[in-house]
């Protein structure tokens, strides 16, 4: 329960408004990250249909998979499961770090790439929202 509904539980920790804009510039670069990809999931553009293939997926998933990471996306949007959306995508980015491993690619340009993005989701969180700042052991 919040403590705004029920004052008997401690307020949450206040995060100033320059690290809340900080954090939501570090979360804006993966997030239309993802939107881009997401979108073109369900385009079905040839270059995705291309890579699905190269990664061993078959066509018709790239329309399901880009659905889900709109779900994880919106959940991670959504400032009350803001850290349940950051979980989510921390797996779906690491699905993508095994698919990439599995064929042997690059590992600092494709294969970390979901890692990078994934460092980039909990940064920005941590720097806007106090409470997962607390999940995570920070300064208050």
């Amino acid at each position: 329960m919040d403590a705004t509904l029920d004052p008997s539980l401690p307020a949450p920790p206040l995060v100033s408004i320059r690290s809340r804009w900080i954090g939501r510039a570090v979360s804006a670069l993966p997030i239309l990250f993802l939107l881009l990809d997401a979108a073109m999931k369900l385009a079905r553009l040839p270059p995705v249909l291309e890579a699905s293939a190269r990664l061993g997926l078959p066509e018709r998933s790239a329309a399901s998979i880009g659905l889900l990471e709109l779900a994880c996306i919106a959940v991670h949007l959504a400032p009350r499961t803001a850290t349940l959306g950051a979980v989510l995508l921390t797996g779906f980015l690491g699905g993508a770090v095994a698919m990439h491993m599995r064929i042997g690619d690059p590992m600092a340009t494709h294969t970390l790439f979901p890692v990078y993005m994934g460092a980039l989701v909990w940064v920005g969180l941590y720097l806007r929202d106090a409470r997962a700042r607390a999940l995570l052991g920070g300064r208050r």
